[in-house]
């Protein structure tokens, strides 16, 4: 089954919650925009899917309906990287059960997170995320926030050895952290880091960026759209026509696209909690990029509002 970008999201507008998920379709070459991971090469699509603030929900029908209409519409859309973590409170309980009732624990590229001082603590929490999320093995497991990264980051090459994680890595989602942050980059041997960036908030471009480029590390992007505030910046604002020379046809995939559009980028992980959201979000993996004038030009434009 070949798929062209809008027939995807043509296809799945349609889907609606009660959607089957089926064999996972095949895309035009080059159509679904993916990103290698510098340590192995292996691919994963451009935008990825979070879950702080909007999967820590009940079990109720009522509460899990709209999520995994959310999940399903990620998935049937090529998406595969997941983020989650403890302190998100029941995201990985809702994660784990979600993919389980769908039948794609196995085909999402699973990230998650570990934070704790000690070595039991660390290593209890971490076999709790491996039960709520349904896993023998952990796509990812990233130390969150940088909180006990010298004790973690050793337990977590351990685990990479035995097999039980694939790709290891570090977090942040404060600016304040940058300096630090930067220093744990050049001391140790990561396969992922986490950081804040956005048109709104792009200190990352200064020197976080440039160093996963120079050591090789992939790069999820956390906070894509500022925390809303990129949405209020442009509210009542016409989408400009300049949108459609890179495949736009909304802001938030003028948001996603000038992110991926920064050569160190793997994969931002919008969070939502409405499938017409996650079908637009997906929609931003699709088509041509921003290249380096056009992105400036975007920068320019949300700066004057």
């Amino acid at each position: 089954m070949i798929l062209t970008r809008r027939g995807m999201l043509k296809l799945s507008a349609g889907a609606g919650a009660a959607l089957v998920l089926g064999p996972v379709p095949t895309f035009v070459q080059g159509d679904l925009i993916e990103r290698p991971i510098p340590s192995t090469g292996e691919l994963v699509p451009a935008v990825g899917l979070g879950t702080a603030r909007t999967f820590n929900a009940g079990a109720s029908e009522s509460e899990l309906a709209p999520l995994r209409e959310v999940l399903a519409v990620f998935v049937e859309m090529g998406g595969k990287v997941l983020d989650t973590a403890p302190a998100y409170r029941k995201s990985e309980t809702v994660s784990g059960i979600l993919a389980e009732q769908l039948g794609v624990t196995d085909r999402l590229f699973m990230a998650t997170k570990v934070a704790a001082r000690d070595r039991e603590r660390g290593i209890a929490q971490m076999e709790n995320s491996f039960d709520l999320l349904k896993r023998d093995v952990m796509d990812l497991m990233q130390v969150h926030n940088l909180r006990g990264w010298a004790t973690l980051l050793p337990l977590l090459r351990e685990w990479k050895a035995a097999g039980r994680i694939r790709y290891i890595g570090i977090t942040t989602s404060r600016s304040s952290q940058y300096d630090d942050f930067e220093a744990v980059m050049r001391q140790e041997e990561l396969d992922f880091i986490q950081v804040n960036y956005s048109v709104g908030e792009p200190l990352a471009d200064e020197r976080i960026l440039p160093l996963a480029i120079d050591r090789g590390m992939a790069v999820l992007v956390n906070e894509p759209y500022n925390r809303g505030r990129l949405f209020d910046a442009v509210r009542g604002v016409d989408l400009p026509e300049w949108a459609a020379e890179f495949d736009a046809d909304s802001w938030g995939q003028i948001f996603l696209k000038w992110i991926i559009g920064h050569p160190a980028v793997t994969c931002p992980i919008p969070a939502t909690t409405q499938a017409r959201h996650a079908r637009d979000n997906m929609g931003a993996a699709y088509g041509r990029l921003p290249d380096a004038a056009m992105r400036r030009r975007i920068a320019s434009f949300f700066a004057g509002l």
